[in-house]
C-alpha cells in the first residue's frame, strides 16, 4: 500500500510540475532576456531607424510580451530587428523571457 502511496505521490508531484514550465521560469527569463535589456533597459531609448522610443518592458503583462514575441517570431508583426531577436526564440524561451519582464521592476531595467 505504502509503495502506491508513493507513486501516487510521484505521479501527483509531476504532473503539477508541467503547469510551472508553461508559465515559464523568472530565473530562467532573467538569463534569456539580457539580449532584450540592450535596448528596452535603457531609460528613454530612440531607436534610429525607424526612429521611435524603445518601450519599456519591466512590468508588463507576460500575455502580452507572449504575444508580441511570438508575432515577431512569425512575422506577423514588423520590425526587422525584433523579428531577427525572436526568430531564434522557442516557445519555451519566450515563456521564460514573459515571466522574469513581468515581474521585472522598473529600475531593475
Amino acid at each position: 500500500m505504502m509503495k502506491f502511496a508513493r507513486v501516487g505521490a510521484l505521479i501527483t508531484a509531476a504532473t503539477l510540475s508541467v503547469p510551472a514550465l508553461a508559465d515559464g521560469s523568472v530565473e530562467a527569463g532573467r538569463v534569456k532576456a539580457n539580449t532584450c535589456m540592450g535596448c528596452h533597459g535603457i531609460p528613454k531609448y530612440n531607436n534610429v531607424y525607424p526612429t521611435y522610443r524603445v518601450p519599456k518592458l519591466g512590468g508588463q503583462h507576460k500575455d502580452y510580451i507572449i504575444a508580441a514575441l511570438k508575432e515577431y517570431r512569425s512575422g506577423d508583426r514588423p520590425h526587422k530587428t525584433m523579428q531577427a531577436q525572436a526568430a531564434s526564440l522557442s516557445d519555451q524561451d519566450i515563456d521564460d523571457i514573459a515571466a522574469y519582464l513581468e515581474h521585472a521592476a522598473a529600475h531593475d531595467e
